[in-house]
């Protein structure tokens, strides 16, 4: 079934006339693996969605609840660069299946944990499951985009924010409401996952057979750039990662409990709004990839960092009407940045697809545990209200993004990208 060509949609029809040699877009296969990555995100969020409960059943302080994050997004971001690294050299396909058994047992485990300590184990299975599906996943994505690099990743990315922003609307109706071992119900998601990840690991087996040099060649669709440029240009875009997710780290991780504090919501109330955040992040991926195949990463970057600034600057001061109507926009803009950053990356190093998605996906990770440790520590100091009113000036960093290169005048002519 994977296997199965879609007719183009007019803009793939563009790209692939520019490409004649390109493999057309694979809407099958980008559709399946969007799937994947909606349950894998959704289990992984039910974590996160579930503090509250934690925090009453084994009474964690902001710290430890930091330190699950953390356990969680390190393990993630070690192994991610790793194995990117390593399937760049060997390509295994049925990996995406292996790593989703990982979350599987993660999750049961969770589900059953009797104490702190156990939980913090589970976080590690999840964490290693999510370190081979995301480097592995995105280097489908890409093989399966005929060309469409950003429309391809957004796709992709949307059913891992889609699954982020389900977690906590199902954590509300099932988890909170019947405990912590209805937890164990979601293996049945984690079953499905491993279901398709399986068949879609025999579509990429295929296209390893098919013709894996000539897709080779037709990845490198930028000129080489000199090795300093692309070390400077990859260390700003760490640095963009850096804000963007330190940021939205203090939204996935405490934002419950601050709606909780500030306005006296109560755990399913304060679910609902982070629901819509997530709903927002959603939506604002969908857009990021197809609009910078069209008007270039660097805009889409630039607007998507520097222009949440504004918003996350008055959310500390608003009221909570305002508060839900600002975290949407927030979530909105800063979500559109990642696919155009990720494919930046990907045209700056070509033909390291698996290596550099490996290293932006533990970058973020990374960034997303350490922030959880850090904000949670700063929340038990000074309060949940002096994590907003600090990290409001996170999406400043944006304005590094003038020290990027324009791609577009690095880009080959199709005759030259497939040769």
């Amino acid at each position: 079934m994977l296997q199965t060509r879609h007719p183009m949609d007019t803009s793939a029809t563009a790209s692939n006339a520019a490409a004649p040699n390109a493999e057309r877009t694979r809407f099958r296969v980008l559709g399946a693996i969007s799937v994947s990555h909606f349950l894998n995100d959704m289990i992984q969020s039910l974590i996160l969605s579930i503090y509250p409960l934690l925090k009453g059943t084994f009474s964690l302080s902001f710290t430890q609840i930091g330190l699950i994050t953390l356990t969680y997004q390190v393990t993630a971001s070690l192994l991610q660069p790793l194995v990117g690294l390593y399937t760049d050299k060997y390509p295994k396909p049925y990996s995406l299946a292996i790593g989703m058994a990982s979350t599987l047992f993660g999750l049961l485990l969770l589900a059953f944990a009797p104490n702190f300590e156990t939980v913090l184990v589970a976080s590690v299975f999840v964490g290693t499951g999510s370190s081979i599906f995301h480097p592995e996943s995105s280097r489908i994505a890409r093989l399966a985009s005929g060309g469409q690099h950003g429309l391809a990743q957004s796709i992709f990315q949307v059913g891992g924010n889609a699954g982020s922003a389900a977690g906590p609307l199902l954590a509300a109706l099932i988890i909170i409401p019947h405990g912590q071992s209805s937890l164990a119900w979601f293996a049945l998601a984690a079953l499905l996952a491993i279901g398709i990840l399986w068949k879609i690991g025999a579509w990429y087996k295929r296209q390893q057979v098919g013709g894996a040099l000539r897709r080779k060649a037709a990845s490198a669709t930028h000129k080489a750039l000199p090795t300093r440029t692309v070390a400077w240009s990859m260390f700003v875009l760490l640095m963009l990662i850096f804000s963007k997710f330190f940021y939205m780290s203090s939204i996935s991780s405490y934002y419950t409990f601050y709606l909780m504090s500030k306005f006296h919501l109560s755990v399913q109330s304060a679910q609902v709004h982070l629901f819509v955040f997530l709903f927002a992040v959603a939506a604002g991926t969908i857009l990021g990839g197809p609009i910078g195949d069209r008007i270039g990463r660097k805009r889409v970057i630039w607007a998507s960092i520097l222009g949440a600034a504004p918003f996350t600057l008055i959310l500390p001061y608003a009221d909570l009407m305002w508060t839900g109507i600002l975290t949407f926009v927030i979530g909105l803009i800063l979500a559109s940045a990642f696919s155009a950053i990720l494919v930046y990356a990907q045209e700056l190093v070509p033909g390291k697809v698996g290596a550099v998605s490996g290293m932006f996906f533990g970058f973020a990770f990374g960034m997303g545990g350490i922030s959880a440790a850090v904000l949670g520590s700063l929340a038990d100091q000074h309060g949940i209200e002096y994590v907003y009113r600090l990290c409001a000036y996170l999406p400043l960093i944006g304005l590094i993004t003038a020290f990027l290169p324009n791609m577009e005048k690095h880009k080959l002519t199709p005759d030259k990208a497939v040769r």
